[in-house]
């Protein structure tokens, strides 16, 4: 298994486990990881529901 992978910026999480501070999305129907940075800076955008084109 592979550690996951930030769909924005590539940083890989240090354990084969999502971090806990990690977010999750689904966009067209492929489920999506961002790190805590990358999540911090685009939170209001994730709430919002918009496809991270839009970011």
């Amino acid at each position: 298994m592979t550690s996951p992978t930030c769909a924005l910026c590539g940083t890989a999480a240090p354990t084969e486990d999502l971090p806990l501070t990690w977010v999750t999305s689904v966009e067209n129907g492929r489920k999506l990881v961002y790190c805590d940075r990358c999540a911090r800076e685009n939170v209001r955008s994730i709430e919002g529901k918009l496809d991270s084109a839009w970011w």
